[in-house]
């Protein structure tokens, strides 16, 4: 039998310490055997088997990031209006930086903002997660949490936007075959409880395939790889004034079809 609607999570049961592979089934997750990884869901050639394990009420369980990616790409300037608001041309071919893995984080966690870091922002975003041959295998939602201060004195972005826990993603992988057009999303973000952030994905100027062959002509993309797809327009930077994160702000990001994630600054 073959789960209907296919949204592979990673999570810790109640009265566990382990994370557990599962995949929201009418409102609830329900539990692969021990030893499934999301992760070799997403790479298999044959369809997605369901779960038989034990099901659990989502506000049960404590949501881990879906996969751990080998390597995190991000995507600069992919949003028409996004570029508008900063005063830049549109890119002629995707701006890809890459992050360590340690930047991706559980999507309740919190952000903690380094010491040196002054100008927090957010940057909420569409992901893409890479399954078996490189192809796109699902989507997610995702916070590409940015040091403004950084990314502006620094030419490489490493440290900018690839700090430890810098971005949270989830709530789980939406597969492919569920989403039939990644450029007709709303995405929406909320900073305590204010819209700061509300779109479609139709504005992207590159769309995920184009974003992946791009990669793709240099770099190997292996099962689990995440891609953040850029942010829209509305980042807090491009505010006048600027409005930078604090400590205690809560952030949400919603695209519709796909879930939520919500984390605050600490």
């Amino acid at each position: 039998m073959i789960v209907p609607t296919v949204r592979l999570a990673t999570f810790i049961p109640p009265g566990s310490t382990s994370p557990v592979a599962g995949a929201v089934v009418d409102g609830r997750l329900v539990a692969y055997a021990a030893g499934v990884r999301v992760v070799d869901l997403l790479a298999r050639a044959d369809p997605i088997p369901s779960p038989d394990g034990a099901d659990y009420a989502l506000d049960q369980v404590r949501l881990l990031s879906p996969v751990q990616p080998g390597v995190l790409y991000g995507v600069g300037l992919n949003y028409a209006a996004h570029a508008a608001e900063q005063g830049s041309k549109l890119p002629e071919q995707p701006i890809i930086f890459t992050m360590q893995p340690g930047a991706a984080a559980n999507p309740g966690d919190d952000v903690v903002c380094p010491a040196v870091v002054l100008r927090l922002d957010y940057e909420g975003e569409l992901a893409i997660v890479i399954g078996g041959g490189g192809a796109i295998a699902g989507y997610c939602v995702a916070d590409d949490v940015s040091a403004r201060d950084l990314q502006h004195r620094e030419k490489q972005w490493t440290r900018a936007k690839g700090f430890d826990g810098a971005v949270p993603f989830g709530p789980w992988v939406t597969t492919v075959d569920e989403v039939p057009d990644p450029c007709a999303l709303r995405l929406r973000t909320w900073v305590n409880d204010e819209l700061r952030q509300d779109t479609n994905t139709a504005d992207m100027i590159f769309r995920p395939q184009q974003v992946v062959d791009f990669i793709a002509e240099t770099c190997t993309l292996r099962p689990g790889d995440v891609i953040v797809t850029g942010t829209p327009s509305g980042v807090g930077m491009s505010m006048d004034p600027p409005r930078f994160l604090h400590s205690g702000d809560r952030i949400r990001i919603a695209i519709d079809g796909l879930g939520e994630i919500a984390h605050r600054v600490a």
